[in-house]
C-alpha cells in the first residue's frame, strides 16, 4: 500500500462532452487503476472530492470550469425540511433489505426501466448488463446493497460504500412509475439517517452542480458542505 497520498500516480483523460453541462468540455482525473485500494485510502480519498465509478477512483479536472463541487451532508446537524418530512412519511410503509449482491433479474430489471424511463439522456442510456454489474460492482469490500420493497413489490435499490467517516451514496435506482413517493429523495433521508445509527459523521452526494437539475437538488439537504479551494466549507 501506498505510505502517502503523494505517491499516488493520477492520469488525465483527453477532454470530452460534459454529460452535464451544455456545451462544455470536461476532463477527467484517474488514481492509476493499478494502485491498491483498501478502505482507508479510498476515505482519504473521499474526504479530497474523489468519487468512484466501478473500480475507478476520479474528480473532475476541468481547465476552465469549476462547477462539479463535492458535497457532503454533516448527518448528525441535519435539519428535515417540510417537504422531506412528508416524503418521509409518506414512505413509511417501506421495509428494507440488505442484500449481498444486485445481480439478479429483478433487480437489473428495476435498473433498466429507471434508465429507459429516467435518463435517456445519460452516460448509461442504453443500459447494459455488463456496465451495471461493473459500475456498481463492490470494488473494495466496502459497498452494501439496500433493496426497498412495499410488501413483497421491489420499488428501489440504494447502492452505499462504507467509509471511515461516512457513507458514500454511489447511485440510487427506484421504480419510475412511483413519482408520489420521490423514492429518490428518500433514499438520501434513509441514508442520513442510516449513517447516523452507525455513528459515522457524512453522507458525502458526490458532486453538486448549480447549474445543472440533474445535480443542484442536493442543495436541499441542508446544511450542505462543499469541498472548495481543498477544504470542507459551508454549502449553498
Amino acid at each position: 500500500m501506498t505510505s502517502s497520498l503523494r505517491d499516488l500516480k493520477v492520469y488525465t483523460t483527453y477532454p470530452h462532452t460534459c454529460s452535464y453541462l451544455k456545451d462544455q468540455e470536461a476532463t477527467t482525473l484517474f488514481i492509476d487503476p493499478r494502485q491498491e485500494v483498501d478502505q482507508l485510502l479510498y476515505s482519504r480519498l473521499s474526504h479530497m472530492g474523489f468519487r468512484r465509478s466501478g473500480n475507478h477512483i476520479y474528480r473532475p479536472h476541468c481547465g476552465r470550469c469549476n462547477a462539479c463541487i463535492p458535497a457532503r451532508i454533516p448527518v448528525n446537524r441535519f435539519a428535515p425540511n417540510r417537504a422531506q418530512r412528508r416524503t418521509w412519511a409518506r414512505n413509511a410503509d417501506l421495509r428494507v433489505q440488505r442484500c449481498d449482491d444486485i445481480r439478479d433479474e429483478a433487480a437489473y430489471d428495476l435498473y433498466y426501466r429507471y434508465i429507459e424511463q429516467r435518463h435517456a439522456d445519460g452516460d448509461m442510456y442504453p443500459p447494459d448488463r455488463e456496465q451495471y454489474q461493473s459500475f456498481l460492482n463492490n470494488a473494495w469490500g466496502c459497498t452494501r446493497y439496500y433493496r426497498f420493497f412495499a410488501g413483497e413489490r421491489l420499488l428501489g435499490i440504494a447502492v452505499v460504500d462504507v467509509l471511515i467517516d461516512g457513507l458514500s451514496a454511489i447511485y440510487t435506482f427506484f421504480e419510475p412509475g412511483e413519482e408520489r413517493r420521490s423514492l429518490g429523495s428518500y433514499a438520501i433521508l434513509w441514508q442520513i439517517e442510516q449513517a447516523q445509527e452507525m455513528g459515522l459523521d457524512y453522507l458525502y452526494l458526490g458532486y453538486w452542480i448549480r447549474d445543472c437539475d440533474k445535480m443542484s437538488y442536493k442543495a436541499a439537504y441542508q446544511p450542505l458542505e462543499l469541498y472548495v479551494d481543498s477544504q470542507w466549507q459551508g454549502g449553498p
